[in-house]
């Protein structure tokens, strides 16, 4: 008999959160500390979303999606998580790139990049100077107008490899693309820039634990493989949940779940205005990805290489290429033994940016045929790094945007959410109906591990306030939480 996961739930919650990438889980955990009743429901067996991690024989454990994120990663989990979380981030040493215009190793900041682009590229330092201090000005407030494409052409006319050396990686951090507004690029780059690209030494198999802990000691009720197929609705309000076939009701919800699933799916479009339904139903999807998970045999090891390369073998960034089939760019994230100190073991994990409709609709033959031949032409290209690397694995898998959708139960597997359009859509959710909140990886900003933990602490504290001016009294805070300004957040919220 199968165990219910729900069977000792409290009667009533303040809030509930559905789903547990990193936005709803600190989301969780800053409702927690101010002393709120949260239930935080996770439909997978594992926490974390995109934000996880997974076992194989052999003694493998290959982290999910690309590895790095800005430093100021570090004060967002000293401020809303703990101090053990924040000292186990740690800053990467290399980051390579490989393409037919240009091969270099880079430790991805501000005077690096000044350096090569000046130096290598032959910019004037003024005119980096300017770009530079003009993506770090941007915030969300400012005119959404110009595009990414429009800002390159703006300080680097007809220079294809800057533009190349600027924008591939912000495209595997947020999928964002030339076309789509400036700020969605500037605000995620500059954050970058500051101190390079770090990563979370003891992988996401520790982070987890960790905030779970940190969750539990804060009264958060947890639950796996409990899956919420309806957001409860009265009086225009919530009312509560209903979550493997039992009600469970509260006074908030938050949603982590995907923007269009939340409105569509789980609370049901007759339940809000025609006018917002109509713009929500226009939210373009971000795309979706595809991995290649290769483990390396205990014993063997492999020489450093850098700890992220960006390889392609097109011959201009191309936003279209970058996400096809025919795959010409991917990036290796390398883990090495000391990513999870005390463990021998090398593993490296291949990304690409994907289409869905490029694998959803094939036939169960030509879906493996098509894994297959992914991992195939992986190997090929990494071997380029790794002579023999064949001869040192002895286990390979791969993951497509039907993958991610199964167990993310994003739409479309939707690595990044939606499109910036999307922002403001789950922004205004509250006004639709009163309690209930959205919180994940929307509007480009917000994806990637550091924008879904700061957008969490956003809506937690939206969240707070309207607890608190619906019931009358305020709540006793365990600790402060260090509540922000939903303004001083949204200025610096980034990928």
């Amino acid at each position: 008999m199968m165990r219910d996961r729900l069977q000792d739930t409290k009667s009533y919650y303040d809030v509930v959160v559905i789903g547990s990438g990193l936005a709803g889980l600190t989301a969780a955990n800053f409702l927690g500390r101010c002393g709120r009743s949260v239930l935080l429901l996770e439909q997978h067996y594992n926490l974390g979303g995109l934000a996880t991690w997974f076992k194989r024989k052999g003694g493998h454990i290959f982290d999910i999606s690309l590895h790095g994120f800005p430093a100021g990663m570090i004060k967002s989990c000293r401020k809303y998580w703990t101090k053990q979380i924040a000292d186990c981030i740690v800053q990467l040493k290399s980051i390579r790139f490989d393409n037919p215009q240009f091969q270099l190793e880079t430790t991805f900041d501000r005077d690096d990049f000044t350096r090569l682009i000046t130096r290598r590229f032959g910019i004037e330092p003024a005119v980096v100077q300017r770009f530079f201090d003009t993506a770090r000005a941007m915030n969300f407030y400012d005119d959404q107008a110009m595009t990414t494409g429009e800002l390159f052409e703006r300080f680097f006319p007809g220079r294809s490899d800057v533009v190349r050396l600027l924008m591939e990686p912000i495209t595997y951090a947020n999928g964002s693309t030339l076309n789509d507004p400036a700020i969605t690029y500037g605000i995620v780059f500059s954050n970058f820039m500051s101190k390079g690209v770090y990563i979370f030494q003891g992988g996401t198999d520790l982070l987890i634990r960790l905030m779970k802990a940190e969750l539990t000691s804060n009264g958060v009720d947890v639950r796996h493989s409990a899956a919420v197929d309806r957001v409860l609705t009265g009086n225009g309000r919530v009312t509560g949940v209903r979550a493997n076939g039992k009600v469970i009701p509260c006074g908030a919800v938050v949603s982590n779940a995907n923007l269009k699933t939340t409105i569509e799916r789980l609370v049901g479009c007759e339940h809000f205005g025609a006018e917002f339904v109509e713009k929500a139903g226009a939210v373009r999807l971000n795309n979706s990805s595809c991995q290649v998970y290769m483990g390396i045999r205990r014993g063997e090891s492999i020489d450093y290489i850098g700890d992220l390369i960006f390889t392609s073998v097109a011959g201009e960034f191309d936003s279209d290429k970058l996400c096809a089939k025919d795959v010409t760019s991917r990036t290796f994230s390398v883990y090495y033994p000391n990513t999870r100190p005390g463990s021998d073991r090398y593993a490296i994990v291949s990304s690409t940016n994907a289409n869905y409709e490029d694998w959803a609709r094939l036939s169960e033959e030509e879906y493996e045929r098509d894994k297959a031949h992914l991992i195939e032409t992986t190997l090929a290209a990494l071997e380029k790094y790794i002579p023999n690397v064949r001869k040192k694995l002895d286990h390979v898998e791969a993951a497509t945007p039907r993958t991610f959708e199964r167990y993310t139960g994003h739409v479309a597997g939707a690595t990044f959410g939606t499109k910036f359009e999307g922002l403001e859509i789950s922004q205004t959710l509250p006004e639709q109906i009163g309690g209930l909140f959205h919180t994940g990886s929307v509007g480009i900003i917000m994806s990637g591990w550091l924008g879904t933990v700061n957008y969490g602490v956003i809506v937690a504290n939206e969240v707070e306030s309207f607890l608190y001016a619906n019931s009358g009294t305020a709540t006793v805070r365990k600790r402060d939480p260090a509540g922000s300004r939903r303004e001083g957040e949204m200025e610096r919220v980034s990928s």
